[in-house]
């Protein structure tokens, strides 16, 4: 397994890296850039018409890899499915964006009620090859419950969640991509102990793409992953941990992720009960640029800070 595994992220890698060159040239050509919101940071405006929705190129990659070398099975079925179904729901975000030339794209109700199909679809498919479990290991305490009928609505809010998470994280260069490799190994270690060999395959494949997509969007970025991106990377995440039966330890090993969001939540919640803001602005990493923060300075350090919660994840799962 070890031999694929380094296959996986060396041949993800070196095709990434290949086939992004090539992406960002064709869309240039079809002039399909970024469209920056007016209420972002203000340097960030220089971004827009940077070559977008390269997520394209490393989800695919990975995925055909995973296939490749390590066959077609139910669990590859439901990876497939949760990652190509996410990546789906941002691509039509992508698309109404550039199409209609503004930042925003899909309503929030439309990815909602995508979502909520695309969480039916995986319980039934897990329901047909008897990988249906109700049970949750809590970590640290080496000790499992069974939320019985409420597991279906629980895997519904970790797709969501992280979905939407790593999307909001995906504002800064390399970002996104940097913090969803560290989260990828650690759930491949995870996956490695647990003798799944397919979802080893594919987080090593994904870590890999991701890591040949790096080339081109560490700052300063040629190239972004756009929703289509984003949102595939969390479905990816979330598919993994629920396989892995380590559904939530997705919330330390994606702590970064977590922390954005809550900064999020947390913002909206402050203004429209006391009309005042906790950050600066809001996600998290936008907070720290406007302190002044350089692009480098924030990936840098989350990409620290998502090192040690995937550290602390995976002992937590070894506990």
């Amino acid at each position: 397994m070890v031999v694929k595994m380094l296959m996986a992220i060396i041949i993800a890698f070196l095709t990434t890296a290949i086939l992004s060159s090539v992406f960002i040239k064709l869309m240039l050509r079809l002039q399909y850039g970024q469209q920056i919101r007016e209420i972002g940071p203000e340097r960030h405006q220089v971004k827009a018409g940077t070559p977008t929705m390269g997520g394209i190129i490393f989800i695919l990659t990975a995925l055909l890899i995973s296939l490749l070398l390590g066959g077609f099975s139910p669990l590859m079925f439901a990876v497939i499915l949760v990652t190509l179904g996410c990546g789906l729901i941002g691509f039509f975000d992508d698309y109404g964006k550039i199409s209609h030339g503004r930042s925003l794209g899909l309503k929030a109700r439309s990815k909602l009620a995508l979502e909520i199909v695309l969480t039916a679809l995986l319980v039934i498919l897990l329901q047909s090859f008897s990988l249906y479990s109700t049970e949750v290991l809590l970590p640290f305490l080496n000790y499992t419950i069974d939320i019985g009928f409420l597991y279906p609505f629980f895997i519904f809010l970790i797709i969501s969640a992280a979905s939407n998470s790593v999307n909001l994280t995906d504002g800064v260069d390399g970002l996104a991509a940097g913090t969803s490799v560290i989260a990828l190994v650690a759930f491949m270690i995870i996956a490695f102990q647990s003798g799944l060999t397919e979802i080893v395959l594919f987080c090593a494949a994904l870590a890999g793409s991701c890591l040949g997509f790096l080339i081109y969007n560490y700052h300063p970025a040629r190239l972004f992953m756009g929703d289509v991106g984003s949102l595939a990377l969390g479905g990816a995440l979330a598919v993994v941990a629920v396989l892995s039966k380590a559904e939530l330890f997705l919330i330390i090993i994606g702590g970064v992720f977590v922390l954005e969001s809550l900064s999020v939540i947390i913002q909206v919640i402050s203004f429209q009960l006391t009309g005042r803001r906790i950050f600066l602005m809001s996600p998290l990493h936008h907070h720290f640029e406007m302190k002044g923060w350089s692009e480098k300075k924030v990936t840098t350090s989350f990409l620290g800070a998502a090192l040690l919660f995937a550290v602390i994840g995976v002992i937590a799962y070894n506990y």
